[in-house]
């Protein structure tokens, strides 16, 4: 273990990786959660209380936020060729977590990756704000390395 990995991940530094493309870098992500369904059974005789079991495991869907630069490109061909179904292989996504020194600290890998929406900027010459994109993903889970 490097001493650079001693560090914790700093939230200013992730990248993001779909199918094998480097999409760059992005400054919010939200969605990184799962979520056991509760199934409650109330079991005969026992009015004391009422069991609570784990039923289906859901996944929330993972949104990308970052200004728009040149990597804007990618990810929209990217978006298209899926949203078109080409191809129509199973799609994969890897966000880096890293620490002030850039050093990986962990990486959570995505399987079962599709587009669910893109947004692109709004321009207003009043607001005076750095245009941004949001790009949301839905999958199958992840594990993290």
């Amino acid at each position: 273990m490097s001493p650079d990995s001693d560090y914790p991940a700093n939230t200013l530094r992730f990248d993001v990786t779909i199918d094998g493309l480097e999409i760059g870098s992005f400054t919010a992500i939200d969605g990184l959660s799962a979520q056991y369904e509760i199934k409650t059974y109330a079991e005969g005789g026992e009015n004391g209380y009422v069991h609570r079991l784990p039923g289906r495991l859901s996944w929330g869907t993972i949104k990308l936020t970052r200004p728009v630069h040149m990597r804007t490109r990618e990810l929209s061909q990217w978006f298209r060729e899926v949203a078109s179904g080409m191809p129509s292989a199973s799609h994969t996504a890897a966000v880096k977590a890293m620490n002030d020194n850039r050093t990986a600290i962990v990486t959570w890998e995505f399987k079962g990756v599709w587009p669910v929406s893109y947004k692109g900027p709004s321009f207003a010459v009043d607001s005076g704000k750095i245009a941004l994109e949001v790009f949301e993903f839905a999958h199958d889970g992840w594990t993290e390395s």
